[in-house]
């Protein structure tokens, strides 16, 4: 028991790490951007800051990381509580709204390549370290590609609806604005509802996750190469 407790904490912890970093970076991003733009709503409540604490969500940092853990899902998987920002205080809304919106998914794929670039340096490490410390950047490369995919799907209020938003003529972009009260239920049912239903009929009508993790795989696999390590 105290071997498999032992096991346990030690997988936690090379997940958990890397989760955290990446979830905390991705929002003090967002807040940093947008005091660079004319916004310091983030800033005056201490939100642009690396602290973790200032950003832990308790269902999303906590509570579903945990669940998957415990269920032994394949990767993990968590949010923050998202930074407030308000758009108009932005000097230019429509067009500083889509930095913003994209600092949090570039300031990921930075830090998987970071991760990719430290692979380098494992050897240099003492041998329970060094396997402990690879572990450690191998799920930061993956948990930070798949944060920065997952929040550019096109769906307000993910990232990637509002660079959607910003970037689309006005005649689509104000219907997918409206749809941002909708967004977290639209995501349910991608995430959740979709493929319980495809396992219940024993058919794929649930290509999500599959595009989400080809498109994952591709990034990572390019970083690799990028940074030398394939």
């Amino acid at each position: 028991m105290p071997d498999q407790a032992a096991l346990s904490l030690y997988t936690a912890s090379t997940w958990v790490i890397p989760l955290v970093i990446a979830i905390t970076f991705h929002e003090a991003s967002h807040g940093y951007v947008a005091r660079l733009f004319g916004d310091d709503t983030a800033w005056r409540l201490g939100r642009v800051t690396f602290n973790p604490l200032k950003h832990i969500d308790s269902f999303g940092t906590v509570l579903l990381p945990a669940m998957l853990l415990i269920l032994h899902s394949p990767f993990l998987f968590g949010y923050a509580k998202p930074v407030p920002v308000n758009f108009g205080a932005l000097h230019n809304p429509r067009r500083d709204s889509v930095f913003v919106a994209a600092a949090g998914p570039a300031t990921n794929l930075l830090l998987a390549t970071g991760a990719a670039l430290g692979f380098h340096l494992v050897a240099y490490f003492p041998g329970a370290a060094s396997e402990w410390i690879a572990e450690n950047l191998k799920n930061a490369l993956i948990i930070n590609v798949l944060l920065a995919v997952f929040n550019l799907i096109p769906i307000p209020p993910l990232d990637g609806g509002r660079i959607a938003v910003g970037l689309l003529p006005m005649a689509l972009a104000q219907p997918l604005s409206r749809a941002e009260p909708y967004g977290l239920a639209i995501l349910i049912g991608l995430l959740f509802v979709l493929p319980l239903l495809s396992a219940q009929l024993g058919i794929d009508i649930s290509p999500f996750w599959d595009g989400v993790w080809t498109l994952t795989r591709g990034i990572i696999h390019a970083i690799l190469v990028l940074t030398g390590n394939a």
